[in-house]
């Protein structure tokens, strides 16, 4: 289940609704992105997150989808914040589902490598000396890269 919305979630909520009459569900992970009050060395008073409708939500299933097709997942959701936040809000929210540990773990880790490099959004950042747009970082296409090689399929 893919959401990409302005209003803020409930972690809690989400992982009851996810699990909700599936027993056949052993192990969740999750994820939460948060809103640091610091980046590059200069303080962050807010960040503004952009999109383009449609266009997001069609890359973030394609994503979720890549997801279920490597690991025998029960359930899965990302939801993704856009508008301005201010540090200590939530920005994105991953959780996997899964018969066992390991796929929920691996799921949830490749999600979130992956909307780092993949997701359509634009991200700035503004503080005390001004405001500027986020690059993308050499790391994260490191990470995401290591889930090149050849799905597990389960």
């Amino acid at each position: 289940m893919i959401r990409v919305q302005q209003e803020d979630f409930d972690v809690g909520a989400e992982m009851a609704a996810l699990r909700a009459g599936n027993t056949a569900i052993g192990g969740m992970a999750a994820f939460v992105g948060l809103v640091r009050d610091m980046s590059g060395g200069g303080d962050v008073s807010s960040m503004t997150l952009e999109h383009y409708p449609g266009m997001t939500e069609k890359q973030l299933q394609a994503i979720e989808d890549e997801a279920r097709r490597r690991w025998p997942l029960q359930n899965s959701l990302i939801i993704h914040r856009y508008g301005t936040l201010e540090p200590g809000d939530q920005i994105v929210l991953v959780i996997t589902a899964s018969a066992h540990r390991e796929a929920a773990f691996e799921s949830a880790a490749f999600l979130m490598d992956w909307l780092k490099t993949k997701a359509p959004f634009w991200k700035r950042e503004d503080g005390t000396a001004g405001g500027q747009w986020v690059e993308a970082r050499e790391s994260d296409d490191s990470a995401a890269d290591r889930w090149n090689a050849k799905p597990k399929n389960g």
